[in-house]
């Protein structure tokens, strides 16, 4: 099976939309089926959706200790 790597790129303009549901049902569909046999883009799809989860995290101060800081370096952002 040949990759699309060109239907990589098009989840890379749409992946928010995509992470959100807001996309149509069937460019939905062809994502989809493109993450069932690429490991790339799977992997950038899930580190969204956790990347948009620890964004929403209500109460920081729950995470583990040293969890905040390592996270703010890695993001290189500052506080």
């Amino acid at each position: 099976m040949e990759h699309d790597h060109g239907m990589c790129q098009e989840i890379l303009e749409h992946i928010s939309d995509y992470v959100d549901g807001e996309l149509e049902v069937a460019l939905c569909a062809e994502i989809e089926a493109h993450l069932a046999g690429c490991r790339n883009c799977r992997v950038l799809v899930d580190t969204v959706r956790k990347t948009i989860t620890l964004y929403h995290l209500q109460a920081p101060s729950e995470l583990p200790s040293g969890v905040e800081e390592r996270l703010y370096r890695v993001l290189k952002i500052d506080r």
